[in-house]
C-alpha cells in the first residue's frame, strides 16, 4: 500500500480550499457598485414634519417614474404651466444668520386669461419629490408643503399676499415662487448638501443626475382648464394640479 506524500497533502488541501471559495463565491451576490443605495427591506413609516407636512419616507429607494399620474384632463398642457428656474442647497456659512436650505425656485404662467390663485399659495398642497439616477429611486420625497410668493431674483424676499387674499396671474406675467425642502424629508444615508449630487460627480450626461418632481393644486387650476365648459360634471373632469418634472428622458412618455 503506497503512502500520500506531504507534498500531496498540501497540493489536496489546497484544492479543497480553492473549491470551498469558488463555492462561496457562486452562492453570494457580488458587491455593490460605488454609491449604489436599495429600497429599505421594510417601507419606512412617514412622519410629519415639524413646519408642516408629511415626510414620505416610505417612498425611499423606490424607482418610480417621475411624473406622476394625471389625475384629470389638462394637467400636462402648456396652459397653466409651472416651470423650473433653480433649485439647489444653500449654506450661509457660521458668519451669516440663518441655516443651511434646500430650496426650489419656479413660476407659474397662464394662457391669454388671467389666473387668480389663494394666498397662501397652495397652502399644504404641495408635494416634492427627488430621485436619484440610474434606477436609485427617491432620495426625498415631502407632501402637504406650502409655497411662498417671491420677488425676482434667486432668493427673492417674500411677497405678502394682496388685499384681495389671492394673487392674480396676467397673461405674458410669471408668479414667482420657492419651495423648502425640510431636511427630514431626506431619506436615511443622503443629507440636503447631497441629495442633488450626480453619479458620477462629474459628469456632462443629464441622465447622471437626479430628477426633480414638484407638483401644486389648487380649485383655480382646474376652473381656469376647464374655461367655458358648463356643468359640475365636465369642470370636475379637469385636473387641479400644476406639475413639474426637471428632466423627463423619454418624451413619448410625458
Amino acid at each position: 500500500m503506497s503512502r500520500v506524500s506531504p507534498r500531496s497533502w498540501l497540493i489536496l488541501a489546497v484544492l479543497a480550499v480553492g473549491l470551498l471559495v469558488l463555492t462561496y463565491a457562486a452562492t453570494t451576490t457580488g458587491p455593490r457598485a460605488s454609491g449604489e443605495r436599495r429600497a429599505p427591506a421594510e417601507p419606512l413609516p412617514d412622519r410629519p414634519l415639524p413646519t408642516g407636512g408629511t415626510a414620505q419616507l416610505s417612498k425611499c429607494g423606490v424607482d418610480a417614474w417621475p411624473r406622476p399620474v394625471p389625475r384629470g384632463e389638462g394637467e400636462q398642457s402648456k396652459d397653466p404651466s409651472l416651470v423650473f428656474t433653480s433649485w439647489g442647497f444653500y449654506d450661509p456659512g457660521p458668519k451669516t444668520p440663518g441655516e443651511p436650505r434646500f430650496t426650489v425656485h419656479a413660476v407659474i404662467r397662464t394662457g391669454d386669461r388671467a389666473l387668480w390663485l389663494d394666498a397662501p399659495l397652495a397652502k399644504g398642497r404641495v408635494t416634492l419629490d427627488l430621485y436619484g439616477p440610474h434606477g436609485e429611486g427617491v432620495r426625498a420625497s415631502a407632501r402637504g408643503l406650502t409655497a411662498t410668493v417671491v420677488e425676482s431674483g434667486y432668493r427673492g424676499k417674500p411677497v405678502e399676499a394682496p388685499a384681495s387674499g389671492r394673487f392674480r396671474v396676467d397673461p405674458g406675467e410669471e408668479l414667482l415662487l420657492e419651495v423648502e425642502l425640510p431636511a427630514g424629508a431626506v431619506c436615511p444615508g443622503h443629507s440636503l448638501l447631497d441629495i442633488n449630487q450626480c453619479s458620477p460627480e462629474r459628469t456632462n450626461d443629464a441622465a447622471d443626475c437626479p430628477v426633480l418632481t414638484l407638483t401644486l393644486a389648487d380649485p383655480a387650476v382646474r376652473a381656469y382648464r376647464a374655461g367655458t365648459t358648463t356643468g359640475d360634471g365636465a369642470a370636475g373632469s379637469f385636473s387641479d394640479r400644476l406639475v413639474a418634472v426637471s428632466m423627463e428622458v423619454e418624451a413619448s412618455q410625458v
